[in-house]
């Protein structure tokens, strides 16, 4: 066997050319570009809604640490302060905004035509002059609705007088800086009425207002309340759930988390499920979808829980018909 004998200078020469050649395949194995994710509510933190959507995510290759980082913003019902965080967090340059609500999205789209905009929870996009079409969306915006319209709102107070007809006085518990406020509104006093319901909407916009607004139901003899969908009620879940409780008002809401706390019922579609759908989306923009290609999708899971240790709290007996209808009863 014969082996060569290297000079000196031909090993110079050969370790030089690779070393020249280590650069090269270092670049060949650099990591794929990190995805930058803003996540703004115009709500408060939720644990459950948003690890459904860092699952969402993930269950399309976007994993915190390795190739995507997540920005979060939470306004917990500051409307006044929704531009400026939204500022903010564009200031990070995402890749994608995923919103929650209405009035999220709005600001969003002021805010800026190019970055990709997903909100979760819109209540009804064309009504509320966020697009022209459902199905063909506006340049940078798509997302998934809350509901079918407005109309869910009046479900709730279905329910009301399914669990307790003789139900009189209906309180409304509304935010008036919310944009969504006067559509739901209308529609609950609608269907209120056609229950021959006396209804009063009682005013909330800071969280410091809410033991005034159930002291004036309380002095109004109002016999339940409904709140509306609103960023800084869903914050304020277990102090308003409390008051309820305290006033011994039937109470129902759109959002899971109210009863939870200790109020009465829910209903409404499963927030979680939308941000889950919400990660979807987005995880399609950062693939090379485009926003204007990705129809609005309405919601497709809806939730009905009823807490009985209120029912029994409040001397009231949830007939059995009604229990088999919940999705989720917390005993």
């Amino acid at each position: 066997m014969h082996f060569r004998q290297w000079n000196r200078r031909e090993l110079v020469a050969l370790l030089g050319a690779a070393a020249a050649a280590w650069p090269l395949a270092a670049n060949s194995q650099q990591p794929a570009k990190t995805a930058r994710v803003g996540f703004f509510r115009q709500a408060g933190p939720n644990e459950k809604d948003f690890n459904a959507f860092r699952n969402g995510l993930r269950a399309q290759g976007f994993v915190e640490g390795q190739n995507l980082s997540i920005e979060e913003r939470y306004a917990a019902g500051a409307y006044d302060k929704l531009s400026e965080l939204i500022a903010d967090l564009l200031r990070l340059k995402p890749d994608v905004i995923v919103v929650d609500g209405t009035a999220a999205a709005k600001a969003a789209k002021a805010a800026t035509s190019e970055v990709p905009i997903v909100f979760a929870l819109g209540a009804d996009p064309v009504a509320d002059g966020l697009m022209r079409s459902l199905a063909r969306p506006d340049a940078n915006l798509t997302g998934f609705t809350l509901t079918a319209g407005y109309q869910v709102a009046g479900k709730r107070v279905e329910l009301l007088k399914d669990i307790k007809p003789d139900v009189a006085r209906l309180a409304v518990l509304v935010n008036p800086n919310n944009p969504t406020t006067d559509r739901y509104l209308r529609e609950t006093e609608t269907v209120a009425q056609s229950f021959s319901l006396v209804v009063q909407k009682f005013e909330a916009s800071r969280a410091d207002d809410l033991p005034a607004a159930f002291a004036a139901m309380a002095q109004w003899r109002a016999d339940a309340v409904t709140t509306l969908s609103d960023g800084m009620f869903f914050s304020q879940s277990r102090r308003i759930a409390g008051l309820a409780r305290e006033s011994r008002l039937l109470a129902v809401h759109p959002e899971a988390a109210f009863v939870e706390a200790g109020s009465l019922v829910s209903y409404g579609p499963s927030l979680s499920d939308l941000f889950q759908r919400a990660a979807w989306y987005a995880g399609k923009i950062l693939n090379g979808a485009k926003p204007a290609d990705l129809p609005v999708e309405q919601p497709s899971k809806f939730d009905l829980v009823v807490n009985v240790r209120t029912a029994e709290f409040l001397g009231l007996t949830i007939s059995r018909d009604f229990l088999l209808r919940a999705d989720d009863v917390i005993e």
